[in-house]
C-alpha cells in the first residue's frame, strides 16, 4: 500500500502567492496624462536652461519644443534622437508595453525619419510585480519595434516605486526632409491622422467603466504606428509635423501655432474622436490632466459663446500615442489624405487652417 500521509503533519498548508495589483493601480497618472503641466514645465525649463554654445549640426534642439533633436550627420543624413517612458495607462502588461513602444517611436516619425533602433528605459516595482508580468511588458515593447524594423539593442533599468516603461529611439532622415512643428505657414490646412479621446477612455478603464469595444478601439488607436511620417515628409507642400500627445490637441496647435508666429482656428465639428468617447466625457469620465492643460494655456485659446465643458476636456485631452498633426497647403491635403488612408488611417481628417497673427502671435481659435 502505499504511504499517503503527511511526512510533515505540523507544518502549515502551503501558501498561496498573492495576487499582483492591477497595473494601472500602481501609478498616480498614466500614459502622456504622466507629463508635468505645460505652465509648470515652461517654468522648469525657464530656470533650468543654461546658456552654451550649440553646435552647427544641430539642426532641430529644444527650442521649439520639437518631438526630437535633430544633429546632421553629412549632406545626406540627419540623427534624430528622442526619449519617451510614462506609468501604466492599461492593466495589460502586454499592451502597456505595446502603447509605450508605439508612442516613443512616434517622436521619430513626426520629425520625418525612420526608427533604426532603439533602447529600452525600465523602473519596476521588483517586490510587487513578477518577473513574469515584467517580461510581458518588455516583450509588447518588442514586438512594436519588430513591426516598426528595429531591434531593442540595450537599455536600462532600475528598482522603481511605480511601474515605468519606454524607449530611447534613434532614427535617420534627408537633412532636407526635416519637418519641425514650427513650421507652418498661413494659409496651411491642418490635418490629424488619428481621432481624439484616449485619456476620457483610460479613465474610463481606470474606474471600471470601459467597455470590451471601448478597450478594443484605445488599443488599436495607441498601438499604431504612425508610418506615415516619412512619406509626409517627402511632400513639398508639407512644412510642419508634430504629434499630439500629452498636452491635448490644442496644446500641441498652439505649440505649432508659437513657433511659426502664426494663428491657427481648429473646426470643431470636423475632429474625429475615438467611439463613445463624447458620452464618457459627459459622464464625467476624463483625467486630472486635461485640466492641468487647460491652467496652462486656456488663456491663449479663444472658445465660442455656446461651448460645453466635455468638448474643453477632450480639446485638452491628453492622447497617449496620438496622431500626426500635419500643416500643408491646401492643394497638397488631398496627397497627405491618401499616404493617411493608404497606412490604415481612415480617420484622417482636415480640421483647421493656419492664419497670420492677429494682435500677439500664437493663439488658437475654436469655430
Amino acid at each position: 500500500m502505499t504511504d499517503t500521509a503527511t511526512p510533515f503533519p505540523n507544518a502549515p498548508a502551503p501558501s498561496t502567492p498573492p495576487a499582483e495589483p492591477r497595473l494601472t493601480s500602481l501609478s498616480h497618472g498614466g500614459g502622456c496624462g504622466c507629463k508635468i503641466a505645460p505652465g509648470v514645465l515652461s517654468e522648469i525649463l525657464r530656470q533650468g536652461q543654461a546658456a552654451m554654445p550649440l553646435p552647427p549640426e544641430l539642426m532641430v534642439g529644444i527650442e521649439t519644443a520639437d518631438d526630437a533633436a535633430v544633429y546632421r550627420l553629412n549632406d545626406e543624413q540627419a540623427l534624430v534622437a528622442t526619449t519617451d517612458f510614462f506609468m501604466p495607462v492599461v492593466d495589460d502588461p502586454y499592451d502597456f508595453g505595446r502603447i509605450a513602444a508605439t508612442n516613443a517611436l512616434s517622436d521619430v516619425y513626426a520629425m520625418g525619419g525612420r526608427p533604426i533602433l532603439a533602447l529600452a528605459l525600465v523602473g519596476m516595482p521588483i517586490n510587487v510585480l513578477s518577473t513574469a508580468t515584467i517580461g510581458r511588458i518588455l516583450e509588447g515593447g518588442a514586438a512594436v519595434c519588430r513591426a516598426a524594423g528595429i531591434p531593442v539593442a540595450g537599455g536600462h533599468t532600475i528598482d522603481s516605486v511605480e511601474a515605468i516603461y519606454g524607449l530611447v529611439a534613434l532614427g535617420l532622415v534627408h537633412p532636407s526632409r526635416v519637418r519641425r512643428n514650427a513650421d507652418a505657414r498661413p494659409g496651411d490646412v491642418l490635418v490629424l491622422g488619428k481621432p481624439l479621446g484616449v485619456g476620457v477612455l483610460s479613465a474610463a478603464l481606470k474606474k471600471g467603466r470601459l467597455d470590451a469595444a471601448g478597450y478594443a478601439a484605445m488599443i488599436d488607436s495607441t498601438t499604431r504606428l504612425n508610418t506615415p511620417g516619412p512619406a509626409l515628409a517627402a511632400l513639398d507642400g508639407v512644412h510642419a509635423i508634430t504629434d499630439v500627445t500629452g498636452f491635448g490637441l490644442a496644446g500641441h496647435a498652439l505649440e505649432m501655432a508659437r513657433g511659426a508666429g502664426c494663428d491657427i482656428r481648429l473646426r470643431w465639428a470636423d475632429v474625429p474622436l475615438l467611439p463613445g468617447v463624447r458620452a464618457l466625457a459627459e459622464a464625467g469620465h476624463v483625467t486630472g490632466a486635461s485640466g492641468r492643460n487647460w491652467a496652462g494655456y486656456g488663456a491663449e485659446v479663444a472658445l465660442p459663446a455656446a461651448w460645453a465643458a466635455p468638448d474643453q476636456a477632450l480639446l485638452t485631452d491628453p492622447q497617449t500615442s496620438g496622431g500626426l498633426l500635419v500643416a500643408c497647403s491646401p492643394e497638397t491635403a488631398p496627397a497627405v489624405l491618401r499616404i493617411f488612408r493608404d497606412e490604415g488611417f481612415a480617420q484622417a481628417a482636415v480640421i483647421g487652417e493656419v492664419r497670420p497673427a492677429a494682435g500677439g502671435a500664437g493663439r488658437l481659435q475654436l469655430g
